[in-house]
């Protein structure tokens, strides 16, 4: 039996978000003189990587795309209150301990449906997300005729941005390292198909199996009250 996991709407976010944050670590080390150095534009298909422009261009596309996604995504989580997936007190050590359980020197907690791991994860992710997105709109603004900023201004929006950059590019390493671990496995076909066994839920996420059917009896009990024609449960 499969269990929904993830719908329509969170799997179009992260697919586009993560093909728009590769084109956008791609075109921006592009902007960098080593596709040329170290001969990537000699790769067929690649030979426009090292032109400055076109580079510039694409990563001017991928970033309102990204910017796009960040606010579709802002605006489903507003409406659908899917607060899920934001961190939470004692996620640090939460996490401590799931680290600790697959060293099999603690017992693994009892899970939502996103490991505390993952919540701090997201936290990261979407923290350098919008830093590099204000960051890069005051970078494109400073290039209009007649705005001028500080050379100390340019200086630190550069910084920032590199920053961000190399804290995503880490965390999404991180992130994709942990499908190495075996217990984490099954979560990859779930961004794909949306659904996930059962048996695992209730194995790996025993919190969020017990809202599930803590919900479902609700739903059942409501079903039941509106068939005998007394009024609803909600």
């Amino acid at each position: 039996m499969k269990i929904k996991r993830h719908n329509a709407a969170i799997r179009f976010t992260h697919w586009v978000t993560a093909a728009s944050i590769f084109i956008l670590l791609f075109t921006g080390f592009g902007q960098m003189p080593i596709y040329k150095r170290y001969y990537v534009d000699q790769i067929p298909g690649l030979a426009w990587s090292s032109d400055f422009l076109i580079t510039l261009y694409i990563h001017y596309l991928a970033a309102i795309v990204l910017t796009f996604i960040s606010v579709f995504y802002i605006t489903y989580l507003i409406y659908s209150r899917a607060w899920d997936v934001f961190p939470r007190r004692g996620d640090f050590k939460e996490s401590i301990q799931i680290f600790a359980s697959m060293l099999g020197l603690a017992p693994e907690p009892e899970n939502d449906k996103y490991l505390a791991e993952q919540r701090l994860a997201f936290a990261v992710t979407a923290c350098s997300i919008i830093a590099l997105i204000f960051t890069g709109i005051l970078k494109v603004y400073k290039n209009i005729p007649g705005v001028h900023f500080s050379e100390t201004t340019i200086f630190w929006l550069a910084q920032i941005h590199n920053l961000f950059t190399v804290v995503l590019l880490l965390s999404i390493i991180i992130h994709l390292l942990a499908f190495l671990i075996k217990d984490n496995r099954p979560l990859v076909a779930s961004m794909f198909s949306g659904w996930i066994d059962r048996e695992y839920v209730i194995h790996r996420h025993r919190k969020w199996w017990h809202r599930l059917t803590d919900a479902s009896d609700l739903e059942s009990a409501s079903s039941s009250t509106n068939a005998s024609g007394d009024e609803a449960l909600v």
